[in-house]
């Protein structure tokens, strides 16, 4: 194929009188002279991860095994996927001219096909044949990009020889990929990756599966939302007792939905755009004011980094396409981006907000995989529609309770204050508990003049993926609000109690959202001989958020309320009384008071962090017993 964008999305105008909008007819650009903020944003940013990555990549010609790799400041092995950095390495390459860039690419890629590259034509995710193949996929998708926008840069010779390469990648995700073999976004991906590599290998039984495997996903959104699911074992399967799908945010909009979109408009799929448009949308619910995405509730939140998912591309690509639609798109991709930016340090993005604050080193798997959409963005640039931020989130102007019948999550909003309570019982594993938001618990409440006031993590933190997390520094204590006891050595705790069901209410300028609960330890057994049956209300005004515990049930054992509110090393937190603080944020004063007196978690130093979702916290604890079973907590700002 000649030099040209792979997708030509002025190809939608013809598919524009059934969609939902108005003004798809004109909805692309002709020129490359638009969107200019948002442009100088993404090349500014993209340049500042290549050389971070630059930087850490190892040139020692003496050791093969890790010669031409990416080191991480915060891992102790090498990331076999750390060639994906060739795509945005060719792309600098290519509108430089300096032959740093072309030098890393080329050792970037040498280092994987001495270290990773198999027989069958995979790549392994570490330096061990043994481990696992599937993600092939993005690592084909990137030398195929890299190919056709920038193989020129290449001399002739190396550029046929990753050819070749690239073809023995698409023959092994031909041979081995179905839509539900694994999680939702192996296959999903695999739709516009085998497209993509069969018309630049020109191979067209690699298109015929590409859409054979779109046809298949098609099934794979919930009734009532139109939620991409799969992203659970058994990936077919409704798990949950609920009867709820198992979905991750992160992974949907950080990867799955990137390739749907763009396989969509490229083949002029108009059953699938219809689809994904209504299930961008309902993601989009979940972006918070800053640009963060709230997968607090998701299946596989223990790879939540609060801006998206540890591993995955980022998201980009599927709203910045697709902001002729509905331009709110366009908004989330680039406050998505700023916050990106804001949770960048020397090149390379921290896995959260609070990273840099704490001292935590960053993981470089986060900006080679985030690299690759800014990347595809600014080679389609000719072709995108216009992108900025003029045209407010969902969730910033929002008000009242919206209920997801698909995950059993409200969203509520009044006034300022923005929330998540989480009922969601759908598991990542149908063996192994990684715990996110749920319970009828808090998953995250953000005020729009200070910001994000708290973030669940994980119950406890776990390596689910040992080679794509990072260690928790310090002592986990988990950031999810909730109740708790300890009986004997055994943690009980609303956080492991999947039946929890959640009623809302809207009356008189108050939201309520009132939760059933019971506490239990991990193995889902209720604590005895101690109060477990409890209520939690979340009650929000536009003044004022409240939260009420109580129980009818005799308290035997401590038993307290533990809130843990974000807040990065250097603010101000200021003990009134007993029963009150303050903490001085840049923004605003938030003001925390008691029916009961206020106690903090045992900790070293001044704060928590916990790497869910990156955030550090101040773990506040509010205890009931015999004589006060009601709990009543009240947060202001001002």
């Amino acid at each position: 194929m000649e030099r040209r964008s792979f997708l030509q999305l002025s190809a939608l105008a013809g598919l524009g009188l059934s969609l939902p909008t108005v003004g798809v007819l004109n909805s692309c650009s002709n020129h490359a002279d638009h969107s200019l903020e948002f442009k100088k944003l993404t090349s500014n940013l993209l340049k500042d991860w290549c050389d971070g990555m630059l930087r850490v990549q190892i040139n020692n010609p003496s050791n093969l095994e890790e010669h031409g790799a990416l080191g991480c400041p915060s891992c102790s092995h090498i990331h076999g996927r750390c060639m994906d950095a060739v795509y945005p390495f060719l792309y600098m390459a290519d509108i430089t001219g300096d032959k740093k860039y072309l030098e890393g690419a080329i050792l970037v890629m040498g280092w994987a096909e001495h270290n990773v590259s198999q027989e069958n034509g995979s790549w392994s995710v570490i330096p061990n044949p043994n481990s696992w193949k599937g993600i092939t996929v993005f690592g084909a998708i990137a030398l195929a990009e890299g190919l056709h926008y920038h193989g020129h840069v290449l001399e002739k010779e190396l550029r046929n020889t990753w050819t070749k390469r690239l073809e023995r990648a698409g023959q092994y995700i031909y041979d081995t990929f179905t839509i539900d073999f694994t999680n939702i976004n192996y296959g999903g991906t695999a739709i516009y990756g085998l497209n993509l590599i069969g018309n630049v290998v020109k191979n067209d039984a690699f298109i015929a599966k590409s859409k054979t495997l779109a046809a298949d996903v098609k099934l794979y959104f919930t009734e009532n939302e139109g939620l991409l699911f799969g992203e659970c074992k058994k990936s077919s399967k409704k798990l949950s007792v609920k009867g709820l799908h198992g979905v991750d945010l992160g992974y949907n909009v950080e990867e799955t939905l990137n390739s749907l979109v763009m396989y969509a408009l490229k083949e002029k799929d108009e059953e699938l755009l219809q689809l994904v448009t209504k299930s961008l949308n309902s993601h989009l619910e979940f972006m918070l004011p800053d640009g963060a995405w709230d997968n607090s509730w998701g299946t596989r939140q223990y790879k939540w980094s609060y801006w998206g998912s540890r591993t995955c591309d980022g998201s980009q690509p599927a709203f910045g396409m697709m902001a002729h639609i509905n331009p709110a798109f366009g908004t989330a991709a680039v406050k998505n981006t700023e916050l990106l930016q804001r949770c960048t340090a020397d090149g390379l993005i921290h896995g959260g907000p609070h990273f840099i604050s704490h001292g935590v080193p960053p993981c470089v798997h986060h900006t080679f995989t985030h690299a690759k959409p800014l990347t595809a963005l600014l080679d389609h640039w000719q072709h995108l529609p216009e992108i900025n931020k003029n045209t407010a989130l969902p969730r910033k102007n929002t008000d009242g309770v919206t209920h997801f019948k698909d995950l059993d999550v409200s969203l509520f909003a009044r006034g300022d204050w923005r929330g998540t309570v989480s009922a969601y019982d759908a598991e990542y594993h149908y063996k192994y508990d990684f715990r996110q938001a749920t319970g009828g618990a808090l998953g995250v409440l953000y005020h729009n003049k200070v910001g994000l006031l708290c973030a669940a993590s994980m119950a406890v933190y776990q390596l689910v993926e040992k080679n794509n997390q990072q260690v928790q520094p310090g002592k986990d204590i988990a950031l999810t609000p909730r109740i708790e006891t300890y009986k004997g050595n055994q943690w009980y705790t609303n956080l492991f109690d999947l039946t929890a069901n959640v009623s809302t209410s809207d009356s008189n300028g108050e939201i309520e959202l009132l939760t059933d609960v019971k506490l239990k330890n991990e193995a889902r057994e209720v604590v005895a001989e101690t109060a477990s049956n409890f209520k939690i209300a979340y009650k929000c005004t536009v003044d004022e958020m409240n939260i009420c515990v109580k129980t009818k049930q005799p308290i035997i054992e401590n038993t307290a309320f533990v809130l843990p509110i974000a807040s990065p090393t250097g603010e101000v937190v200021s003990w009134v009384n007993d029963n009150e603080i303050t903490i001085q944020k840049p923004e605003g004063l938030v003001r925390i008071k008691a029916n009961t007196a206020i106690k903090m978690k045992e900790i070293v130093g001044s704060r928590t962090f916990n790497m869910v979702p990156g955030v550090e916290a101040i773990p506040l604890e509010f205890f009931l017993d015999k004589s006060n079973k009601e709990l009543s907590i009240a947060i202001t700002v001002s």
